[in-house]
């Protein structure tokens, strides 16, 4: 195996914006500011009478900024998965170790579980939420119950684009109402299988590639814009948690919701520094690098939304080399949650428990380590925290009405889960990449400036530079064909 340099580039242009200009156009700021105002309109929201039941001008405005950006995001999504994947896998066959890559992700994947599993079983134990509940929690219905069953059947694809349409009763007689979801993880299983395909058919797939990796540009360019629009999405979407959900509702489960912050604190801010720290890496660098990523996931709660955020910063700011990073990240939002997978339903089988007076076994907590590291992808494409809670309480044999106790405050817990879901998802790769040795260290220490996809325009103007200076079109190809071998290098 060896470590080249990255991919050299034109030296850009001095920065001389003033402080001032510097922090109102850094992204950063833009996401703390719009937390902040959304935080506010929220409160005044519910100061002029707004609820989860009751709709303001206000209230209802929120909703809509919030979730047609998440909308937007999700949109996005699965062409994004879809190329990415696709464009990876016909990459891997430039790449020397890609088997040892994948298998290296999957185990870290599954060490970093058991960690927060631990983790969250330990709190459990010691904090005891169950103990200290109220009496008079408000019971939930439970939307799905996640099986082991249902989750290997959900391996095969319905369709070709993992599509299913859901019909509901409408809010009049005799009306109903459909909704399209993707299956992520149906999405993932036909991109792979096409990507190998591809790499079989041999040269006669060439033009499928080429436009393949074509496609997934543009794509890029489009989340380019998406992304830069998030601080308007984050604005609403903070806005309306505040109005929807408030701070009330976390009284009688104060206990619980404690003790799975301080569980997702401490595998954010201790244990991800430490793996950060154990392989030689700038803690303050993983942070600033991925932190744009967790900001979002923080208040649009969806790691499949957030995506193509943690791809790019992945890739951009921790210096990941891209193809990895195309395969590693979208697995990882599918299978990868600490938050939801691992912490939460530790803590909350233990709260189930401990509700209901029942005392677990040595053999149950371990089923818990089990379910929890083995079964994480069963979270993918699904209602995530609650189908993996159901799963651990089904495994475990306890009631399954403890779900529905928890659901009141589920989305408040559901913003730290999220971020932390996504943090380990952008770790993990960098942590592989490190290992292996591909990691673009110059990249991972540089300065955090703009955005992560604002290179991707420097990129193109270097590459109308470079062939304006090759003055022909063979130059040109030549020129073109020497990055793609000196990126091909990186990657091994």
């Amino acid at each position: 195996m060896s470590t080249s340099t990255p991919t050299a580039r034109r030296p850009k242009a001095p920065d001389t914006r003033g402080p001032v200009r510097k922090l109102l156009t850094s992204f950063g700021f833009q996401i703390l500011a719009a937390l902040v105002l959304g935080i506010a309109a929220g409160l005044i929201g519910r100061q002029l009478g707004a609820t989860h039941d009751t709709h303001t001008v206000l209230s209802d405005t929120l909703d809509r900024i919030g979730g047609s950006y998440v909308t937007l995001l999700r949109a996005a999504v699965v062409p994004l998965i879809f190329t990415a994947i696709v464009a990876s896998i016909s990459n891997l066959r430039r790449v020397q170790n890609a088997a040892r890559l994948a298998g290296q992700t999957i185990l870290w994947f599954a060490i970093t579980a058991f960690i927060a599993v631990s983790i969250g079983i330990v709190l459990g134990i010691t904090i005891q939420p169950g103990a200290h509940a109220g009496t008079d929690l408000v019971k939930g219905t439970v939307p799905t119950q996640g099986t082991w069953w249902n989750f290997l059947l959900g391996l095969i694809p319905q369709n070709f684009l993992g599509l299913a349409v859901n019909t509901t009763t409408g809010p009049t007689e005799g009306t109903f109402v459909s909704g399209v979801n993707f299956n992520i993880l149906q999405v993932i299983v036909v991109a792979a299988v096409v990507g190998i395909a591809a790499l079989k058919a041999g040269r006669k797939a060439e033009p499928f590639l080429v436009f393949t990796e074509s496609l997934l540009k543009v794509i890029q360019r489009v989340l380019w814009w998406i992304i830069r629009i998030a601080p308007i999405g984050t604005f609403g979407l903070i806005g309306s948690a505040v109005i929807n959900y408030g701070w009330d509702k976390l009284t009688s489960l104060a206990w619980f919701a404690g003790a799975i912050y301080l569980g997702l604190a401490l595998v954010l801010f201790v244990v991800y520094p430490i793996l950060v720290k154990t392989h030689g890496l700038s803690v303050k660098q993983y942070f600033t690098g991925v932190w744009p990523a967790v900001q979002l996931g923080f208040v649009s709660r969806s790691s499949i939304g957030t995506l193509p955020l943690t791809e790019r910063v992945t890739e951009r700011n921790l210096g990941v080399p891209r193809g990895y990073a195309s395969f590693a990240v979208p697995l990882g939002a599918t299978t990868k949650m600490d938050g939801c997978a691992a912490i939460y339903p530790a803590l909350a089988a233990i709260f189930v428990a401990q509700f209901f007076h029942i005392d677990l076994s040595i053999m149950q907590y371990i089923l818990i380590v089990i379910v929890s590291v083995v079964g994480s992808a069963a979270t993918a494409g699904t209602t995530g925290a609650i189908v993996m809670l159901t799963l651990t309480l089904s495994t475990l044999g306890l009631p399954l009405e403890g779900v529905g106790l928890l659901l009141a405050i589920d989305p408040i817990l559901d913003m730290g889960r999220t971020a932390v879901n996504v943090a380990g998802q952008a770790l993990v790769p960098t942590i592989v990449a490190k290992r292996e040795g591909i990691l673009d260290l110059d990249l991972y220490n540089a300065p955090r400036n703009g955005l992560p996809f604002a290179e991707d325009i420097d990129d193109e103007e270097t590459a109308s530079a470079s062939t304006a200076d090759a003055g022909s079109p063979e130059d040109a190809a030549a020129a073109a064909g020497s990055a793609d071998a000196e990126e091909t290098a990186s990657v091994r």
